[in-house]
């Protein structure tokens, strides 16, 4: 239905473009030649010929347009922030008006000495205030939705390659920047309006998932910004775009084959990446004097009591626990590691009777697109959410078989890649390991350094980790 919409508005744009540029002398049909089109706008407004090469440009073009664009409505004598305001907003409305008004005429180059004395009009203080913030949220929506947007780490899933309160660039062309999926929302807001509450985005318009041509594919082992891909469900059940930002490390490509033994885990039947500065929890046994409450927070090592008289349970890296194993009231240092054929709640797929847990489960395959999975009682667990949830499809389970859409079926060919998404604290962290595959439609973009880095528990300048700032993220 919106298509047909959209089709309708845009062949009634073009129409009172076309209008206008008969209005300019020039034959109506270069109104419709993308390029072209704007090459006589430049013509027809006295900018540089070759500024149209910057079409080709992704973003660029935008502003490249608009200020053709908007200088073609003043060469009408359309110079009113309401009507340039309504030039972009409603040009299905205004432009096929403006192209029968009989008193609108083509002015001539609005950019020319003659013209400026001619048609001088000086703008008011408000009007300058409001060009220029209108120009400022404009510009800024454009590089936080297509370019890059900064993000800050709210939780310790991905200790200690990132640590709580840096500050991240997360570059959206990397991959290839999402048409925004919900374009009616509130400037620079997520999902959430600011002070007030409630959604900042409208769903009187939702345009299917695309994503414009990037520089380079997802690659194993990125550090990677995707919506939270459980929020399809109740009660959030936000729009893609509009759900909360997670980082993880993508660690299962589309049609890999992931699975982990005694915390291991493995890509294709081989261990996989092994982050240097990731974490484990582990068990801490000491003597009576138990742990020093101050070395812990000087060494900023995360710990909690387990209940047994001076037994701790630990987060760290492999290199802070054999330090910890010095210390001369440390008797014994342990991973804190799950036993294999042991259930933990929480697990994907949810299945108990598999006996999988965070630390052994699989192997799982990764769905790609294009590929074919055969459904039965094993693959069902595993591949029903991506089929319904991500792909909107209807299953149903029959009791002569398995119906998809309404059509019995044995087998499904997937429409999307899938990734594998896991957080270098491996057992503090909230990841596919809960949630299973994480769609490509969900991702946001790569991160790509700290530009700054504040410690919670530091105070004054050593509030700020300065080795941190302008660091890569790898």
């Amino acid at each position: 239905m919106w298509y047909i919409i959209f089709a309708v508005l845009t062949v009634v744009a073009h129409y009172g473009l076309w209008k206008l540029f008969v209005k300019a002398g020039r034959p109506g049909w270069e109104a419709l030649v993308p390029f072209y089109r704007e090459y006589v706008m430049a013509q027809l407004t006295g900018r540089a010929k070759w500024i149209v090469v910057l079409l080709l440009v992704p973003i660029v073009n935008i502003f490249i347009f608009y200020g053709l664009y908007l200088d073609l409505i003043k060469a009408f004598g359309k110079r009113r922030f309401w009507e340039n305001t309504a030039a972009v907003l409603a040009p299905f409305i205004v432009l096929p008006i403006w192209g029968n008004d009989p008193l609108v005429k083509y002015l001539g180059n609005p950019n020319s000495e003659e013209f400026k004395k001619k048609y001088f009009y000086k703008k008011s203080m408000a009007r300058e205030w409001a060009d220029a913030i209108v120009f400022a949220t404009v510009a800024a929506s454009l590089i936080r939705g297509f370019l890059i947007e900064a993000y800050m780490i709210p939780t310790g899933s991905m200790e200690r390659t990132l640590l709580v309160g840096d500050f991240l660039f997360v570059s959206k062309l990397n991959y290839g920047p999402r048409i925004p999926m919900t374009p009616l929302a509130f400037p620079f807001a997520h999902h959430t309006m600011p002070l007030t509450g409630g959604k900042a985005y409208s769903e009187l318009i939702e345009l299917p998932y695309k994503r414009l041509p990037g520089f380079q594919d997802i690659k194993r082992n990125d550090v990677v910004v995707f919506n939270y891909p459980m929020e399809a469900d109740a009660p959030y059940n936000r729009p893609v775009d509009k759900r909360e930002n997670y980082i993880k490390r993508c660690v299962g490509m589309p049609g890999d084959e992931v699975s982990m033994a005694n915390a291991v885990f493995f890509v294709n039947g081989k261990p996989g990446f092994n982050p240097p500065e990731g974490q484990l929890d582990y068990i801490v046994v000491t003597d009576q004097s138990g742990l020093d409450l101050r070395v812990m927070k000087e060494k900023r090592l995360e710990m909690s009591d387990t209940g047994q008289p001076n037994i701790y349970q630990v987060f760290m890296t492999a290199d802070e626990a054999a330090m910890v194993k010095g210390w001369i009231n440390v008797k014994e240092v342990v991973p804190n590691i799950r036993k294999a054929g042991e259930n933990e709640d929480g697990t994907f797929p949810h299945v108990a009777s598999l006996n999988w847990n965070f630390d052994n489960f699989g192997p799982i395959k990764v769905p790609s697109k294009g590929w074919t999975v055969q459904l039965d009682s094993a693959t069902m667990p595993l591949y029903e959410r991506a089929i319904t949830v991500y792909e909107g499809n209807k299953l149903e389970n029959k009791s002569d078989g398995i119906y998809i859409n309404g059509v019995k079926a044995n087998s499904y060919t997937f429409k999307m890649n899938y990734y594998w998404m896991m957080g270098d604290n491996r057992h503090n962290s909230l990841d596919s390991r809960g949630w299973g595959f994480v769609p490509e439609d969900h991702i946001v973009g790569k991160a790509l350094f700290t530009w700054l880095s504040l410690d919670e528990l530091g105070s004054g300048l050593s509030k700020i980790r300065w080795n941190r700032i302008f660091k890569g993220i790898e």
